[in-house]
């Protein structure tokens, strides 16, 4: 048996991970605070999601590639820094166009983040632990849907939304330090050169799957991101029990994440398919059940598990597409899911500021993942066709 043990240093990736993962979500339980605070509606204020999220798809390739020439500590030490000051100017934010810049500061970070903090974690150990090692800081993601999200909207409703802010700042901080002293200098490693990594680009099959990406995943946030309205305004629960039903959420997204990752190593194209029609019924069974409060937790567990199941079929399936690019690849698989979460923050807004109504949320949520259910298909009987003719290279 394997004896080698995880390394501190991708403890503290870990860390990191979860403070920015929870900046990013955090805004799905105290959207109502902001709004009252600020005197906007609760479709402006789930606009925050949107700018987080454009933020990481346009800075996050850009970044990525002008930043892979420098000393790796240096630039993650430099990121954490960048994300303290984007959560401070949230918390200190007077008005929402403030609030709106801040959190654009924030989204920068999370794209350069996870792909060098990525390379570093496989560094720190063995080629057989690589795997894990990202997967254990890829972890910090998950853990701030289900302890960052709920404790940052616990304290938002104790303490004010403000306070949420400087909390996670507070954790970027300790992670800033702890990269600061624990994680060694280490060049900028071979970073591939940036026409080759481009060139996988010609690839018609990575493009379909980041298409299948950014189209399957929009249902995720036009739900998540307007629970709290939704739970309040239809299901009829206090604004106290929105943290309780962020964490339940947030269970059913761990479980997701394991089944989803099984699945996808069992069999890539009957997963993606299963999964991507269970997060479309699970949208619908939301719908259908929102008036009545024990079913719309349930409905909204059974959602987290059957979204959350979709990420390692979609990032499983990017990679095998990317070839020489696989890093970049990577990347731009992370900004097809934020755009993804900045079109279902847009959605969303726009549903619950409409006469619709908040109720009519999860039903608006399922209407783009079909299109990516059809690339799914697509993609699918390409891939088999392709299976055919290589039956040599594939067996």
């Amino acid at each position: 048996m394997n004896k080698e043990k995880m390394p501190f240093q991708v403890w503290i990736l870990t860390l990191a991970a979860f403070a920015i993962g929870t900046a990013e979500f955090v805004i799905a339980g105290i959207l109502p605070q902001i709004a009252t605070s600020l005197s906007i509606t609760e479709g402006q204020a789930g606009y925050l999601i949107s700018a987080y999220a454009l933020a990481i798809v346009v800075g996050g390739p850009i970044l990525t590639i002008y930043l892979a020439r420098f000393n790796k500590k240096t630039v993650l030490t430099g990121l954490m820094a960048l994300f303290i000051i984007g959560n401070v100017l949230s918390a200190f934010a007077p008005n929402y166009h403030l609030l709106l810049v801040s959190r654009v500061i924030s989204g920068l970070v999370q794209g350069p983040f996870y792909g060098i903090g990525a390379v570093v974690a496989t560094n720190l150990v063995s080629e057989k632990m690589a795997g894990r090692a990202v997967g254990q800081m890829f972890a910090g993601l998950t853990l701030a849907n289900v302890l960052g999200v709920p404790a940052g909207t616990w304290i938002s409703l104790q303490f004010g939304w403000h306070n949420t802010f400087l909390t996670v700042a507070a954790f970027g901080a300790v992670a800033m330090v702890s990269i600061l002293t624990s994680i060694r200098s280490t060049g900028h490693g071979e970073a591939k050169n940036i026409k080759v990594q481009l060139t996988a680009f010609k690839n018609p099959m990575l493009l379909i799957s980041l298409a299948i990406t950014a189209f399957a995943w929009s249902g995720f946030m036009t739900l998540y991101g307007y629970i709290a309205p939704i739970a309040m305004h239809i299901t009829g629960y206090g604004e106290d029990a929105v943290t309780w039903i962020l964490v339940i959420v947030g269970v059913g997204l761990i479980i997701g994440n394991t089944l989803g990752g099984r699945s996808s190593d069992k069999n890539l194209s009957k997963a993606s398919m299963f999964w991507a029609v269970a997060m479309i019924v699970s949208l619908a069974f939301v719908g259908l059940v929102v008036d009545n409060k024990i079913l719309f937790v349930t409905a909204a567990f059974i959602f987290g598990i059957a979204s959350f199941a979709n990420v390692p079929a979609m990032q499983l399936r990017v990679m095998n597409h990317g070839g020489e690019g696989q890093e970049l690849a990577a990347t731009a698989n992370i900004s097809a899911f934020n755009l993804a979460n900045a079109f279902g923050g847009f959605l969303g807004g726009m549903v619950l500021d409409s006469q619709m109504g908040a109720g009519m949320i999860p039903f608006a949520a399922a209407i783009v993942p079909v299109l990516g259910l059809l690339l799914i298909v697509k993609a699918n009987s390409r891939e088999n066709s392709q299976d055919k003719l290589t039956p040599s290279l594939a067996s």
